[in-house]
């Protein structure tokens, strides 16, 4: 079932996000600070909540039992969903057209605020319960297909999850694909649509896996969480270190809101540094506690 579940979920927000990023695109340079109400993306949003609602609201209607931890979810996920709006509708969406440090700002939203948090919440597990069951019934089927399985098992491999992610950040940021993104909205759709999938593939290696006794599940997310901010903490260095302006698309649009390009490219470097590294040490503090809160377990069990 979890199969099915990431891989639509994927891609309702990875459509979501192309389609926001079209309409963005249409209107390109309008103002800095417009909001983008595109409706695709907004009916997109609003089916998303509507569906989690009810099918949480059935869920605790059959009982106590798990209710803190579906709480939790809700809450990580309510969040999220949030970022994702704030992402896609507004002003920031509007103003990365305009600054590369927005533009920056934006990414590091959808992939380090975003999609970890909707990974937690498990938001495609909930939305199952706002169905009938004859429904449920039906996408349980689906999901235990064969032409499901075995793609969502060797996507889901933490190497493989890793990569893709790791690839998706190197390659559009090299000046190349990048300056073809800002000038072509299908590839720029393509761009945010490629951060956000390969964003979720990422997160659930890390927090939507179930960890084994031996806890190997814990093990790769922590690898796979130190060599991610090892490497995107490089890439923002880069970007902050370099002597020139990597993008020159960028530069037009940055001097006409009064600021310099080379300093708008240092400052979108240090998100992706900064703030973008924070977020992997306490993605690794949690997979950390949840490691040890399993030791204790394990511990009883061999005593026994």
């Amino acid at each position: 079932m979890a199969t099915v579940r990431l891989l639509i979920f994927a891609a309702v927000f990875a459509w979501a996000d192309a389609h926001a990023h079209v309409a963005a695109s249409t209107a390109a340079h309008t103002s800095p600070l417009a909001w983008t109400f595109e409706p695709w993306v907004v009916v997109a949003l609003a089916v998303s909540l509507a569906l989690y609602v009810a099918g949480y609201w059935r869920l605790r209607t059959r009982g106590a039992q798990g209710r803190k931890r579906r709480a939790a979810r809700l809450a990580a996920f309510g969040i999220g969903w949030i970022t994702l709006g704030v992402a896609l509708v507004s002003p920031l969406h509007a103003l990365s057209e305009w600054l590369f440090s927005a533009h920056m700002l934006q990414h590091e939203l959808f992939m380090l605020v975003a999609a970890p948090l909707l990974v937690i919440g498990r938001p495609l597990a909930v939305w199952l319960w706002a169905f009938p069951a004859s429904a449920r019934t039906r996408l349980g089927a689906a999901a235990r297909s064969r032409w499901i399985k075995l793609p969502w098992r060797w996507l889901t491999l933490p190497a493989v999850a890793w990569t893709l992610h790791a690839a998706a950040l190197w390659c559009w940021h090299a000046p190349r694909f990048f300056e073809a993104a800002l000038a072509r909205p299908g590839i720029h759709t393509l761009q945010h649509a490629s951060f956000l999938a390969s964003a979720l593939l990422f997160w659930w290696t890390v927090f939507g896996r179930a960890s084994d006794a031996q806890g190997s599940s814990n093990a790769h997310a922590m690898l796979s969480l130190f060599t991610t901010m090892v490497h995107t903490g490089a890439l923002g260095a880069l970007l902050t270190l370099a002597p020139g302006v990597w993008y020159p698309s960028c530069i037009e649009t940055t001097l006409a809101l009064g600021s310099d390009p080379l300093q708008d490219q240092q400052l979108g470097g240090l998100v992706m540094w900064v703030p973008g590294g924070l977020a992997y040490l306490v993605g690794g503090l949690l997979v950390g506690a949840r490691w040890l809160a399993r030791r204790p377990q394990r511990i009883g069990s061999t005593v026994r």
